[in-house]
């Protein structure tokens, strides 16, 4: 059985990446954080949450995909999926986790969607724009979408994704991670209209929730087991209790934003390997000139070398 509340739930991971099984809450301002930890990227302040276990360091997810389902605070899932409960349900977007995918694999292929149709928010990098072009982002496309002949209403909107990354496999493969977050409120719209209570809201969370299991199974095949699939539900999102200030120098911070001080250097992907190979390449290589010197240092030149004993031969013949 479930505890009722708030939910951020587990359901799919990669043997390499563990979540431990406990009661452990989490805020929602951590969820960010939480992702990109499960992606291998440092975050700016340390979480300090026990449900994430600390991993390999050489291998990384290929993708992580969260989803956000407004209007329900659990759904009945398997009991042997890891669940943690949700403190203060802040809204949270994943563009500091975007922004790092950007920083590190500018050069190579990676693929970062954002979509919250409520909001009529669509944020694409990447090959995302190739492979997501088609996608229907506003409610009123994806009503038009649906109402159409062949319409996947039958499947759900959310199977989009794992088709569509099917016929872009090979993207699944590169070394660039890949970003999802999806928004789902359709839950919210049944609740209002005919109850929490009513048989309409209940089949529709118990479809949600096959659904779901479904999804994430097909997300963790397309990438071959190494992908990160989590699912958080929340009846409301709350309104951080914070008061935003304007600084007087704001002027000053957003100019030196632009000044070419004080920039990190272009960090890439296999930085570790290829420091941990140079490294252990110059400690053999200083280890064997040291074997070698001692030995000519203490090598007997009429016993240990052929070139002195054919001298010495070739003296007595003369």
């Amino acid at each position: 059985s479930r505890v009722l509340g708030d939910r951020l739930t587990v359901l799919r991971s990669p043997s390499y990446v563990t979540f431990l099984d406990g009661q452990w809450p989490i805020s929602g301002e951590k969820v960010p954080s939480l992702v990109a930890l499960t992606m291998g990227f440092s975050v700016h302040e340390d979480l300090d949450w026990p449900g994430l276990q600390a991993g390999p360091l050489f291998q990384r997810p290929r993708a992580n995909v969260l989803v956000v389902v407004r209007g329900v605070d659990s759904l009945s899932l398997p009991n042997n999926i890891t669940s943690y409960p949700l403190d203060n349900p802040v809204p949270f977007t994943l563009d500091s986790v975007a922004s790092t995918v950007h920083t590190l694999f500018a050069d190579s292929t990676p693929v970062v969607l954002q979509l919250a149709p409520s909001e009529e928010r669509l944020y694409m990098m990447g090959m995302a724009n190739t492979v997501f072009e088609d996608l229907p982002v506003t409610l009123q496309q994806i009503r038009g979408r649906l109402s159409q002949e062949g319409s996947i209403l039958n499947s759900l909107q959310l199977l989009f994704l794992p088709s569509t990354l099917w016929g872009h496999r090979h993207l699944a493969k590169d070394h660039a991670p890949d970003l999802y977050s999806l928004e789902l409120s359709g839950l919210e719209e049944i609740s209002r209209h005919y109850g929490k209570d009513s048989p309409q809201f209940q089949d529709a969370t118990s479809i949600l929730a096959s659904i779901l299991q479904k999804f994430a199974a097909d997300v963790f095949g397309v990438y071959s087991n190494n992908a990160v699939v989590e699912v958080v539900t929340v009846q409301n999102f709350e309104t951080p209790l914070t008061r935003r200030s304007r600084s007087i120098l704001a002027t000053n911070q957003i100019s030196n934003s632009q000044r070419p001080y004080n920039l990190a250097y272009q960090y890439n992907f296999q930085y570790a390997v290829i420091f941990n190979i140079i490294l252990w390449l110059m400690i053999v290589l200083v280890l064997a000139v040291i074997a070698i010197a001692y030995n000519l240092w203490n090598m007997d030149p009429g016993y240990d070398s052929i070139i002195y004993r054919m001298t010495n031969q070739k003296i007595r013949l003369d």
